[in-house]
């Protein structure tokens, strides 16, 4: 509990130090694990991180880099406490840190001394001759030939009026590898007896040349090697450039950790919006199912309806023709009747003649409708049968249009997942094998099949956003430089930052669907409503202002008759209203043509956009702040 309680709390940086020297006694005593393996580490202090494979350098990098940055003090104390444990306790393989070492193994009486640098050495008592009326000796090019295995960079020979002087200097490389083979060269000629202290003490010095490194004696001293060493190099001592190294070390990992931190968070915003979209249709999605299956229900119930009526009828039909049988059979009893009673006499026969004649009327009516009825009864089953085909027609065509929407929704959605997943593997990428890029190039060929699928429903925005950008470009050119350039270092929390104009803010959204919806569906609202009302605001057909005159000027204010802000008054409330027409004035101000979002220097202590000179003087006191922190 107690460590616990320790570890949350915060410190100030005169409590670095102390913290530093009980982080590193923990590392030493194995209490915090830092090996995984023989050849990978881990930052015990970056738990929460995906990366816990470093090797030594860069797991020294970053520890480097989070203690040289502006970050809160136990977090710099922690990575400090890691440098220094792996610097002295851990084996490291950086050449650099090895150079530095070898250099810091060297006695001080050489630290302090000091070299001409970039590192040079001086030939005296070069052989010469005199010929015609002047002092000739061998060239540059051929005393470096003789002293290729020192690896100078040049060799030049010094002449003056009189010719060859007789001496020569020699450039080495200016990093340890060139002060290596400077001293290396040096040691040559003192080994031989022929370095300076023996060019100063002897009387006879014979034809030999003699060599050494140049230092600040022969900085200072008078002759054309003293003119050469001044004109082309400069006094330094060794501990002077292991400092400056130092230095730049030190910042470039400082600036290299502040990249890699912005990258980080970028990254976590973009995963962010992704998860958001793919939200988002995911509702879309679902909602679409919804409404399927309701258009399929009552579907069923249509068809249920027509094969009911059709039942009906066929049952009503039969029931005619149950009834025309049992007249027919009727009709023939009483003619059997007729034909018995016949034999009576003639009264009766004539008149049951004319029974008969009235029957057999009777009899042809019936038929003829029993015919009528037949021919009826035919033009009700083609009726039938055609309208089961129309149906079937209609549903095949219903089902062809479904597929078609899906496959376009399908397409759609595809389209913004493999997007959302280039973007998160492209920020990803960089240290990842060469796996994580063929399956970005696959991904990327898979996007542009997608896209040229869509290339024709495409085609009218894409000319309306080419033509809005040719627009803009010239006109905000010079001002995109200096907004990118300075994005890493004006932020919204300071006087000066930069802002996008007309940029929706999402918490009024918020806010009014919490009070409107449930809890589980008020983040997901607010992201459609938002999303629907910055598309509102890149429409160029819709233009809800006025222009009225005000100190006999023209000026375009908002229409407050508008239909669809008033729509949105009522629906969601005055907080999200006065955002969308705050947004619709800054778009309308600083990209009325091209109706998208642009970025500004703005200072926000005044609510306006910031000048050049504020933006000049607050990053330069930005500056000379950090520069007295450090």
């Amino acid at each position: 509990m107690d460590r616990s309680s320790e570890e949350e709390s915060e410190i100030n940086d005169s409590d670095v130090e102390e913290y530093e020297a009980k982080y590193y006694s923990r590392l030493k005593a194995g209490e915090l694990k830092v090996k995984n393996t023989e050849k990978t580490y881990r930052c015990p202090f970056c738990a929460g991180k995906r990366k816990q494979d470093y090797n030594h350098k860069d797991l020294l990098q970053h520890a480097s880099g989070i203690g040289a940055s502006n970050r809160k003090g136990k977090v710099k104390a922690t990575h400090r406490a890691l440098e220094r444990y792996l610097r002295n306790d851990v084996a490291g393989t950086s050449s650099s840190s090895m150079q530095l070492m070898v250099v810091e193994k060297r006695p001080s009486k050489r630290r302090d001394e000091k070299f001409v640098w970039p590192w040079m050495g001086i030939l005296v008592n070069v052989p010469t001759e005199y010929r015609n009326g002047r002092y000739v000796g061998e060239s540059g090019n051929r005393m470096k030939e003789q002293l290729s295995r020192f690896h100078p960079l040049k060799v030049h020979a010094l002449w003056n009026y009189k010719g060859h002087t007789g001496t020569a200097i020699v450039d080495f490389s200016k990093d340890w590898t060139g002060f290596k083979d400077a001293m290396a060269f040096e040691n040559h000629f003192e080994s031989e007896r022929y370095g300076k202290r023996d060019w100063n003490e002897r009387r006879h010095r014979g034809v030999e040349i003699y060599g050494w490194v140049a230092r600040a004696d022969d900085y200072n001293s008078p002759g054309p090697v003293g003119e050469h060493l001044r004109k082309n190099g400069d006094l330094k001592t060794v501990g002077d450039l292991t400092n400056e190294e130092s230095r730049k070390t030190d910042k470039l990992v400082a600036n290299l950790a502040s990249e890699i931190e912005e990258k980080n968070k970028h990254l976590q915003e973009l995963e962010c919006k992704y998860n958001e979209t793919t939200l988002s249709l995911d509702k879309m999605m679902e909602q679409r199912d919804q409404l399927l299956q309701a258009y399929n229900e009552e579907i069923r119930k249509m068809q249920k309806l027509a094969r009911d009526h059709s039942r009906r009828i066929f049952e009503e039909n039969e029931n005619l023709r149950l009834e025309l049988d049992a007249k027919r059979k009727e009709l023939d009893f009483r003619r059997r009747q007729l034909d018995r009673l016949a034999a009576q006499n003639d009264y009766d026969k004539r008149k049951l003649e004319d029974e008969k004649q009235k029957n057999a009327m009777k009899d042809s009516s019936l038929h003829l409708a029993t015919i009528e009825q037949q021919k009826a009864d035919e033009s009700v089953l083609r009726l039938v049968e055609e309208q089961k085909r129309e149906k079937e027609a209609a549903l095949k065509k219903i089902l062809q249009l479904e597929k078609q929407l899906d496959a376009r929704q399908k397409l759609e959605l595809e389209i913004q997942q493999l997007k959302g997943k280039l973007q998160v593997m492209k920020h990803m990428g960089g240290e990842e094998d060469s796996s994580v890029q063929k399956k970005m190039d696959e991904m990327s060929e898979q996007l542009n099949e997608k896209i040229e699928e869509m290339e024709g429903m495409e085609e009218l925005n894409q000319a309306l956003i080419i033509k809005e950008r040719k627009s803009n470009d010239e006109l905000q050119e010079a001002r995109k430089e200096l907004i990118s350039g300075l994005t890493e270092m004006l932020s919204g929390r300071s006087l000066i930052g930069i802002k996008r104009m007309g940029e929706l803010d999402e918490k009024p959204f918020r806010n009014a669907c919490k009070q409107r919806y449930s809890k589980e569906d008020a983040d997901v609202k607010a992201v459609m409503f938002c999303s629907k009302w910055q598309d509102e605001l890149r429409n160029p057909e819709w233009h809800p202002f006025k222009v009225i005159i005000a100190d006999e000027k023209e000026k375009e204010v908002i229409k407050e008759d508008d239909e669809k802000l008033q729509a949105l008054k009522e629906e969601l409330g005055d907080e999200v209203h006065v955002a969308v027409t705050m947004a619709l004035l800054e778009m309308n101000e600083y990209n009325p043509s091209g109706r998208y979002v642009v970025s500004e220097l703005w200072n926000y202590k005044e609510g306006r956009k910031a000048t050049l000179k504020e933006v000049v003087q607050y990053i330069l006191k930005q500056w000379k702040t950090h520069k007295r922190k450090r």
